[in-house]
């Protein structure tokens, strides 16, 4: 019986190959012992074997189809799309101001996402920014933190990249429960048209960031280190600023700042005479 190889066989012989290079890649960077290592970062063998793993997932697959799409995709469409993603996330960030008792955030974050919603034609165009609301970016990791939780180590999850043990916790739970920036995503009936919007979701993200690489490559002598040193210390940055209760400023009609150019006649300190009389009396 003559054996026939079959393109599905030969695709699914070079995945199983690919699949077992990368793990092959990971583990033996893992294994390798690294001295010095950051207190912020004590798995850093595992991490860096992980690293090395994404990358090499990202470079063969995810970056090429992210830089296809930035290519032929006019820069309109791809505003577009990614304005309505973050319409999308506004609501999961408007749920995490409201879980760490900021009601003022919560409150806009949720006009955001009726303004953007009505006006901006489903979150297309971003009015609200346009009109001076700034968006707050929150998650469940930053609410941790705003709880009172340590970040704990830093961590890079499989294929998710860059995490601590508390955001990575609160990324894995949430999406356990089904909870996540694109939830009514995944509560769509049309499998088909679901999973194309979750991939798109995908090549939006990581078009995103082609930018950040680049810069990244450019400055970076350690690219490992850079990407765990700005992440630790953006969450940082973004749990203090929640704990501070740093929000979007009131700008009501009673706080707006009074910058008129008149002074009020009665607060005004007298002008000087040239009265001699006056100025004896003075």
């Amino acid at each position: 019986m003559t054996y026939i190889s079959t393109p599905a066989r030969t695709s699914s012989g070079r995945f199983v190959r690919l699949a077992a290079l990368l793990g092959a890649t990971s583990l033996a960077v893992g294994c390798a012992s690294v001295s010095h290592s950051n207190p912020d970062d004590p798995w850093e063998s595992y991490n860096r074997g992980m690293y090395t793993f994404n990358d090499t997932v990202d470079r063969a697959l995810l970056k090429p189809i992210a830089v296809g799409y930035d290519t032929i995709t006019p820069q309109p469409v791809q505003t577009c799309i990614h304005n309505i993603f973050n319409n999308v996330a506004d609501v999961w960030s408007a749920a995490n101001s409201f879980l760490q008792g900021q009601g003022h955030d919560f409150v806009n974050t949720l006009g955001r996402v009726l303004f953007n919603s009505t006006m901006g034609l489903g979150g297309c165009i971003d009015v609200a920014s346009m009109n001076g609301s700034r968006r707050i970016q929150n998650d469940f990791g930053v609410t941790l933190g705003v709880w009172g939780f340590s970040s704990g180590p830093y961590v890079v999850l499989p294929f998710l990249g860059p995490s601590s043990l508390r955001d990575g916790t609160a990324t894995l739970g949430t999406i356990a429960v089904g909870i996540s920036p694109i939830t009514p995503v995944f509560e769509m009936d049309n499998i088909p048209l679901r999973n194309s919007i979750i991939g798109l979701y995908a090549v939006d993200t990581r078009a995103s960031l082609l930018d950040a690489d680049k810069l990244v490559n450019q400055v970076a002598l350690d690219r490992y280190s850079f990407i765990r040193d700005a992440y630790m210390q953006r969450r940082k940055a973004l749990v203090n600023s929640r704990r501070a209760d740093v929000s979007v400023p009131d700008y009501t009609k009673d706080n707006l700042p009074d910058y008129s150019d008149d002074e009020d006649p009665a607060a005004a300190p007298p002008a000087p005479s040239n009265d001699p009389a006056a100025k004896a009396a003075q």
